[in-house]
């Protein structure tokens, strides 16, 4: 140890160059300390341990939000697959036609309010701005509806003028059906529009999601669209009983429609979040696990050459003793 206090010194010494200034002497000094600081040999093993347990703390964390994340999974998909057949009547009768010509388009995308759960967020957020273009038009107007709080951070950088409403928060307490209407509900009284189309993720599998685009017509344009003979003219065909008319029926038709289809499209997205989740935070874990394997090696590489070196001095001393 001797020798190495005797070796920190020379150095100490060959840094610091000789002058006059004392200002620059004592600038000369302070650099010195800073490019040889004592117990230079053992802070980098005491680095390599921090580094270490940092990345053990993070492991511990993203196991623990897969664990989590697959707790919810399974609920949420057993009511979104219940849901699926809630909406699927709807499109049998009014059809889903993502290729209507309308004036007024408003775009619902739907993301999370939460991050961490890969790339689902960005995915909405891209389908809605190339939609955006496609119903864009001289005499055409699309605004976009957001939910949840990922999305409208997305949106708000370069779409600011666009967005007529955000919603977040909408999974802070389980998604139901009640919860779902009420919202449609706001939506259909403060938003003006020929077609809603809603982006979101369908959920696949636990590594796997498709974004989907699903269309609900303002009662007026289902109504065109029965009397051009279009897709939606099999309409006709169905005796409407009650003192309900047609235009009546249409417009109870559509809001039924919209909060049934956003309600199967929240749980579809919710179900895509945690799976997209699950997948980030165990490929988070392994990293980390490759990362603590790489630590370790270098920790250990690090207090050999440490030890090696002591030796080396107490031989090299030992050695000019008896010499």
């Amino acid at each position: 140890m001797a020798m190495a206090a005797l070796r920190r010194e020379g150095r100490r010494f060959l840094v610091s160059p000789v002058v006059s200034n004392p200002s620059n002497a004592a600038r000369s000094a302070i650099l010195s300390e800073k490019l040889v600081p004592l117990g230079a040999r053992s802070i980098s093993t005491q680095v390599v341990r921090n580094r270490m347990k940092s990345v053990k703390n993070i492991q511990k964390i993203t196991k623990a939000m897969k664990m989590v994340a697959a707790s919810k999974l399974r609920a949420v998909q057993v009511r979104t697959e219940n849901s699926r057949g809630v909406w699927q009547p709807f499109s049998a009768l009014l059809g889903d036609t993502p290729s209507i010509d309308v004036k007024k388009n408003v775009i619902v995308t739907i993301s999370s309010d939460k991050g961490l759960c890969g790339g689902i967020n960005s995915t909405s957020v891209k389908v809605s701005k190339a939609l955006h273009k496609l119903t864009s038009g001289p005499e055409k107007e699309t605004k976009y509806v957001i939910l949840g709080e990922k999305g409208k951070v997305q949106m708000v950088r370069d779409s600011k003028n666009n967005i007529e409403m955000t919603i977040t928060e909408l999974q802070k307490n389980p998604i139901n059906y009640t919860q779902i209407s009420v919202l449609a509900d706001d939506i259909l009284k403060n938003v003006e529009f020929d077609a809603l189309r809603i982006v979101y993720n369908k959920f696949q599998s636990v590594v796997s999601f498709e974004p989907t685009v699903s269309t609900i017509l303002s009662p007026e344009a289902v109504e065109r669209e029965s009397e051009a003979g279009g897709k939606l003219g099999d309409l006709d065909l169905y005796e409407i009983e009650g003192g309900e008319t047609k235009s009546e029926v249409l417009q109870n038709l559509a809001e039924f429609q919209f909060s049934c289809v956003l309600f199967n499209a929240a749980l579809e997205n919710a179900c895509s979040e945690l799976g997209a989740r699950m997948s980030a935070m165990d490929s988070s874990s392994r990293n980390a696990g490759e990362m603590l394997d790489r630590l370790t090696l270098t920790y250990n590489r690090t207090r050999q050459a440490s030890i090696t070196t002591e030796l080396i001095e107490i031989i090299s001393g030992a050695s000019a003793l008896t010499g």
